[in-house]
């Protein structure tokens, strides 16, 4: 028999749904981790072969991120089964459906992630209402447009640059996967003086060690093209970016894209998690060994929660980038001057720090993950 309780532990998850509508073809899952900081907050990731597990996963990274981050909202996530590429009519079919499946699960308020943007949620909105990181024109932030998630990780990366021994200007950087986040991740850094070396997305990576033109490979990603499109580079295999020698190697697409298996092939010196669990922890204990900073992804990646909690409490655009400069620089400051002093990863300095801001949400409550207070998630 299934153990439906096999991700079961103290924090969550709360609760666990399974969406299906056969009339628009749609399978998805809703995590719900955590409430006892307030409703949920996290992205609808699509894919044609996400899981249970990676949807668990992602929920708790969350939860993680928004404690962290000081942010009054717990962490969820939800996953549709699809390609994102799929007619923007179906695409459309399938986002009003879910947001119709779940609109009476007040607890989790609906994010962009990987394979959804700006539009998919004002699809939402019109269907439920119950939804962050809109277009601008319907009095959003958008997320992907302003490039809040690649905001905040080129401010981490100036501020884990002290505990390194090389400066931004001119560091070599490699980013694996080029959607909203890797491009306005190469973009922040590449103005501040860094050199773009190496990218990739699902169909390939490019490696030119004199620099690649950020704006350019930007306008063939938008214009439906792929990075291998781009003329002044060498085109190698998709997992071919892992081996681009480079100071900064920024993960910015799938989970456990660096693990046991592969992680001795990276020639870096800082890798910056701008996807949500892309390195397994064995992988994270390994690049330490080697002398390789490794910031996790819920200390480094939260601009985009942030922005869009600060939009859900009516923030203005300005606001929300300076909120996220400020959370993400003292937070990553404060999570390496702990993990250096006491010798420990930056992960389990990083994940006592969301633990016990959780843990003390949850002690104000009669039940840990839920308040029976009307109104009140």
């Amino acid at each position: 028999m299934k153990n439906y309780f096999e991700y079961a532990d103290e924090l969550g998850p709360l609760k666990t749904i399974h969406v299906h509508e056969p009339s628009v073809g749609l399978r998805a899952i809703l995590v719900v981790d955590n409430v006892a900081k307030g409703p949920a907050i996290g992205g609808v990731r699509m894919a044609p072969d996400v899981s249970t597990e990676e949807c668990f996963r992602l929920a708790r990274a969350m939860t993680f991120k928004n404690a962290a981050a000081g942010l009054p909202h717990g962490g969820g996530k939800v996953v549709v089964y699809g390609d994102p590429r799929m007619p923007k009519s179906d695409k459309e079919h399938l986002i009003r459906a879910l947001a119709n499946a779940l609109r009476n699960t007040e607890d989790y308020i609906f994010a962009p992630d990987m394979g959804t943007d700006e539009e998919c949620m004002a699809w939402v909105k019109d269907e439920i209402g119950r939804v962050v990181a809109l277009p601008r024109e319907i009095g959003g932030i958008p997320l992907d447009e302003i490039g809040a998630t690649g905001w905040g990780l080129s401010h981490v990366t100036d501020v884990a640059l002290e505990y390194c021994d090389f400066e931004l200007n001119n560091a070599r950087i490699v980013v694996q996967g080029f959607g909203a986040v890797g491009k306005n991740t190469a973009r922040f850094l590449t103005n501040k003086g860094a050199v773009l070396v190496g990218a990739a997305d699902s169909r390939g990576t490019i490696h030119n060690p004199d620099g690649l033109d950020v704006s350019k490979l930007t306008e063939i990603k938008q214009s439906g093209g792929s990075l291998s499109d781009y003329a002044d580079a060498e085109k190698l295999d998709r997992d071919a970016v892992i081996d681009i020698e480079c100071d900064i190697w920024i993960p910015a697409a799938r989970p456990d894209v660096i693990h046991q298996g592969n992680v001795h092939r990276l020639k870096t010196k800082l890798l910056v998690e701008g996807a949500n669990i892309p390195v397994t922890h064995d992988a994270e204990r390994i690049l330490a060994d080697k002398g390789i900073l490794c910031v996790p992804d819920f200390i480094a990646n939260a601009g985009g929660v942030i922005c869009a909690a600060m939009e859900y409490h009516g923030a203005s655009e300005s606001a929300a980038l300076q909120s996220i400069e400020e959370k993400l620089r003292r937070n990553t400051r404060l999570v390496l001057e702990d993990a250096t002093k006491r010798n420990i990863l930056p992960r389990a300095a990083s994940a006592e720090l969301a633990l016990a801001r959780v843990k003390k949400a949850m002690s104000f409550r009669r039940y840990s993950l839920f308040s029976t207070a009307p109104g009140f998630v």
